[in-house]
């Protein structure tokens, strides 16, 4: 015995028959869902130029096919990860060091080391 009734799947009286989408608009061109186009998301700029130049580098991906993508993400992951890189690279202030005891050890700035 089957839980579906043979009427349930015949279309009923008075319903509306379904769309289908034509396939062909009257342009001549086919309607392809896959076709490349633009999100359209704003990139708003960031005042590093490499992480500005990487975000710009991911509308190249908006005129490819699905296919093409991978490439641009993989280069603006890149850049953006040189970019990262960078940052870690940039000489800034000298960590404490350790004193013999284990103690942290202090830096004076210049003008307090000679009071008299």
């Amino acid at each position: 015995m089957s839980d579906s009734s043979p009427d349930a799947e015949a279309p009923q009286e008075g319903a509306p028959e379904p769309v289908v989408p034509e396939l062909e608009p009257e342009g001549g061109a086919a309607y392809d869902p896959a076709a490349p186009a633009p999100l359209g998301v704003p990139r708003t700029p960031t005042g590093n130029a490499d992480v500005d130049a990487a975000l710009d580098r991911l509308g190249d991906a908006d005129h490819l096919g699905t296919d093409g993508h991978v490439e641009v993400y993989e280069d603006v992951h890149g850049g953006l990860r040189d970019a990262l890189t960078a940052l870690d690279a940039r000489p800034g202030p000298p960590a404490p060091g350790r004193g013999p005891s284990g103690h942290t050890i202090q830096s004076v700035p210049a003008q307090d080391q000679h009071r008299s």
